[in-house]
């Protein structure tokens, strides 16, 4: 398969980044406006992501919906305070092994798409088509309609709507996608901007939570804290079930790896992005739970529909309508981020060739990945439109986990496959063993134990992938008039094909 596709050669519909400025110029003609000249000689994405907004990436891309509905699951399959404990606590610690795992693997790519740029580098096309077959298609896309639906939750929550109409929930969710669909595609240093401000906002709310529940401990409030392993659980595969609400929310700790192309000082700022940004999270994190567990029983935790609600009704009584604001605010950041580096997934794989060749042009006057993040945000849309998904992330944890396996198998391979690399950042091999190791148990237990019929689904998703692969990507059996469309969406984006210049 050829993977330097040429988009300006003739037998294509497709307009190249010249011919697209030429036509702009050529209907700018008719107004007495003066033409913008943009010089498209280097379509590349721009370093506009330093070290504290990288930090802010990460944290706030962790911190979203998460922390507010998976307390509830995580105590449920632990059954203890002291196992659930244990539980966010190592969760923080897989995740900063993850984190330095992904940075030894970004600095020998160099390139934007995390696992999928990993698994490309290492064993060639179809693994790496499969990862964003199966992450970008599903995972991710429900991820984002999970978020933007909390929002609109947590909204109905504050606006004390009466009956909870899902209807207007759905709205406001898929509102919420577009106005996030704009202000990513607009410009990368806008939406840094934004993920820095409700990165804060989103610390300071759960600062406030935090701080009531050490209060509440002060003044002799322990409620179960003091019960500690009693009632732990044995069974190997709810434990795994409990991790996978964790990592949950611990999601993102590798999502500056997804926008390497765009970090400046990458050597420096995504290794301290990752490890800044995790620890940070995991502090709160744990804290935030003590102080769960400290002002609610078990039972009332098992009961709660919304944890950090039923927290605040508690302990903050007339200004509990602070929370569902510090909810809101924290979704919103987390769907930022999320998108920001999510749709970079589909735009590296469509610059190589191994996706739609059109999600890999990027704006010539905002050198944003526009098309990426346009599809992105439309199949989580749809998502929000169907309403229950909850379930289809749980079921999908499991890819995932085979994936992160796979990319930790990747670091060790990737030793010996490129030796001599310059600009390498060498991490001990201990690290990505273990990661790869604790990944597989995350992958096994659930089988071994108590295998299920969503385990088999997903792996029938997966390989199912390979009936697009196939004719679409590696034959290329593309209709005429679908290159047709495709050139008037060029038009209709002013996008272009991009190029790649390694800086780092």
């Amino acid at each position: 398969m050829d993977t330097d596709k040429d988009s300006s050669t003739p037998d294509k519909v497709s307009l190249s980044d010249m011919e697209l400025r030429q036509r702009a110029a050529a209907d700018s003609t008719e107004t007495s406006e003066p033409k913008v000249q943009i010089d498209t000689s280097k379509m590349t994405l721009k370093r506009e992501i330093g070290l504290f907004s990288g930090i802010a990436f990460v944290v706030g891309s962790i911190i979203g919906s998460g922390i507010f509905i998976t307390p509830q699951g995580v105590l449920r399959n632990t059954g203890s305070v002291g196992l659930c404990m244990v539980v966010w606590s190592s969760g923080a610690l897989l995740s900063l092994l993850g984190s330095l795992t992904f940075t030894e693997l970004t600095s020998v790519t160099r390139t934007s798409g995390g696992e999928y740029a990993v698994l490309l580098k290492t064993f060639g096309p179809i693994p790496a088509f499969m990862f964003v077959w199966s992450i970008e298609i599903a995972r991710n896309p429900a991820s984002r309609a999970v978020q933007t639906l909390t929002f609109a939750e947590y909204l109905s929550s504050f606006l004390e709507l009466c009956g909870s109409p899902v209807l207007p929930k759905r709205l406001v969710a898929i509102c919420v996608l577009f106005v996030l669909s704009f202000t990513t595609s607009y410009s990368v240093k806008l939406s840094a901007r934004i993920q820095v401000f409700f990165t804060i906002a989103k610390l300071g709310a759960l600062v406030v939570i935090i701080i009531g529940g050490l209060v509440s401990i002060g003044q002799g409030t322990l409620s179960d804290l003091p019960t500690g392993f009693d009632g732990s659980v044995t069974l190997v595969s709810n434990i795994a079930l409990a991790y996978y609400s964790v990592m949950f929310a611990y999601g993102g700790w590798n999502n500056v790896n997804f926008l390497i192309e765009e970090v400046k000082n990458p050597q420096r700022n995504g290794p301290l992005s990752s490890i800044i940004g995790v620890a940070v999270v995991g502090v709160v994190y744990i804290l935030t739970n003590i102080s769960y567990l400290a002002v609610m029983t078990r039972e009332e935790l098992y009961q709660s529909s919304a944890v950090a609600q039923t927290w605040g009704d508690r302990v903050l009584g007339s200004y509990s309508w602070i929370i569902p604001i510090a909810v809101m605010m924290s979704v919103y950041g987390s769907s930022n981020g999320g998108i920001g580096t999510a749709s970079r997934i589909q735009f590296a794989a469509a610059r190589d060739g191994n996706w739609w060749e059109f999600l890999s042009f990027i704006n010539v006057k905002r050198l944003t990945p526009m098309p990426a993040i346009i599809c992105h945000v439309l199949i989580a849309a749809f998502m929000v439109l169907q309403g229950s998904i909850t379930s289809l992330i749980t079921f999908l944890s499991f890819t995932s986990w085979v994936f992160y396996c796979v990319c930790g198998l990747c670091c060790i391979v990737l030793r010996f496959k490129v030796k001599d690399d310059p600009k390498r950042v060498k991490v001990p091999i201990i690290i990505p063993t273990i990661f790869m190791l604790w990944c597989l148990f995350l992958v096994v237990a659930p089988i071994v134990e108590n295998p299920r019929i969503e385990l088999l689904y997903a792996a029938i998703f997966v390989v199912g992938g390979l009936v697009i692969y196939f004719p679409l990507i590696y034959f290329d059996l593309k209709p005429k008039w679908f290159e047709k469309i495709e050139m008037y969406l060029q038009l209709l984006l002013e996008v272009a094909p991009s190029t790649y210049e390694d800086t780092s």
